[in-house]
């Protein structure tokens, strides 16, 4: 179902519409088979790319699209409604790059972020680790000083696109300063020394390999630092705020596309004589999963906006992350309880979509986390 939305111009809408045609065309009909093989699609990455819609969040001048967050999560939404594995991967993707827009040098970024951002790479993000969970302050990885640049050595969990990557950025601790201590490199995927682990076996978005990366005394030269020795957390914290909304707009994205089928079913579907959206019990409950699936989009909008506008919104990052995600949970398995027996099998997809909303509460910070820096940021008063 097509959800009309106020764009800031014509070319945000033919955008729009440019990634609704991709995702009929090329997203939706492969998202059943492939999730279900388990087979990671990295072409789809190339198209998404050669179609502008991997750097949409970056500037022009350096081959991305130039488009305000408020555009850019409206397409994630778009890609995640269609195949939630790589709707994900595009948010990752723009992750990724993050530190070396934000914290790189002129010459870094000019020498390296038109072909991340350009459509032929795909870039993955190293932060967690298995000890440390919700608490990176607390890694373990280290990059040690060695002549003209660093050795690298540990291991990196739940690394999405993990093994296919061409490039991750990745936090590392340089002192033993606690949080002050950690640092950001960008590493390319053929560093001698860098192997993937097996790949994680879980129970949805199985179109998207998440890996442990192993780091066996990877060599990174300094000029791949990005910012200085210790401004390594504040850079991955910046960069998980963005994150927030792009996961929003992916939960989104998967609860939209369960009330469709929903809706689409009850419409169809007869009992007692008439269509089921007819009764009234069920026909509140599809209005509660609407009403859900609107929520979370505007709370995602609204800190796009803020962002767009200069003002602080890792609040708002932290509430759209937060409402979005619990919404398509609760949305996805209201949509399963629609079809009934149906529901529970694999003839539809809102199991599937149930599976996939699961980890949306648990990634880019768990909901636990979410209002702990929410209530934070109440207590100082921003």
């Amino acid at each position: 179902m097509a959800v009309e939305r106020l764009m800031p111009t014509e070319e945000s809408a033919a955008l729009i519409e440019l990634t609704r045609s991709i995702v009929d065309k090329e997203l939706r009909p492969r998202a059943d088979a492939a999730e279900r093989a388990g087979t990671f699609p990295r072409e789809v990455f190339t198209t998404l790319g050669r179609a502008g819609l991997l750097g949409l969040a970056y500037p022009e001048s350096y081959g991305g699209g130039g488009q305000p967050y408020e555009v850019y999560l409206q397409v994630i939404e778009e890609i995640a409604a269609g195949w939630a594995s790589i709707g994900v991967g595009a948010s990752v993707h723009t992750l990724a790059c993050f530190g070396l827009f934000h914290a790189g040098t002129a010459q870094q970024r000019e020498r390296w972020l038109p072909g991340l951002i350009g459509g032929e790479q795909l870039g993955a993000y190293c932060l967690s680790e298995a000890h440390a969970g919700s608490d990176p302050a607390a890694m373990r990885t280290r990059a040690v000083r060695d002549r003209d640049g660093y050795v690298i050595t540990g291991a990196k969990a739940w690394t999405t696109h993990g093994g296919h990557a061409d490039f991750y950025t990745v936090m590392a601790r340089t002192s033993d300063t606690g949080g002050k201590g950690i640092s950001c490199f960008l590493v390319s995927a053929d560093a001698h020394g860098l192997s993937v682990d097996t790949a994680e076996d879980k129970m949805g978005l199985t179109g998207s390999t998440t890996a442990t990366m192993v780091f066996d005394g990877v060599r990174v030269p300094a000029e791949r630092r990005l910012g200085a020795e210790g401004e390594g957390l504040p850079i991955a914290l910046a960069g998980l705020d963005c994150g927030r909304l792009g996961i929003a707009a992916v939960a989104t994205g998967v609860a939209q596309a369960a009330l469709d089928v929903a809706v689409g079913y009850a419409r169809d579907r007869e009992a007692f004589g008439r269509p089921i959206i007819e009764h009234q019990g069920l026909a509140f409950l599809l209005a509660d999963m609407a009403a859900a699936v609107e929520s979370a989009r505007a709370t995602y909008l609204a800190a796009a906006r803020a962002k767009d506008a200069g003002q602080p919104f890792g609040r708002l990052a932290s509430i759209a992350k937060l409402v979005a995600t619990d919404n398509a949970m609760r949305v996805t398995t209201d949509a399963v309880q629609v079809l009934g027996g149906a529901g529970y099998t694999r003839d539809f997809p809102v199991e599937r979509y149930m599976r996939e909303a699961k980890v949306m509460q648990i990634f880019e910070g768990t909901n636990q986390i979410q209002r702990l820096v929410i209530s934070r940021s109440l207590q100082r008063g921003r």
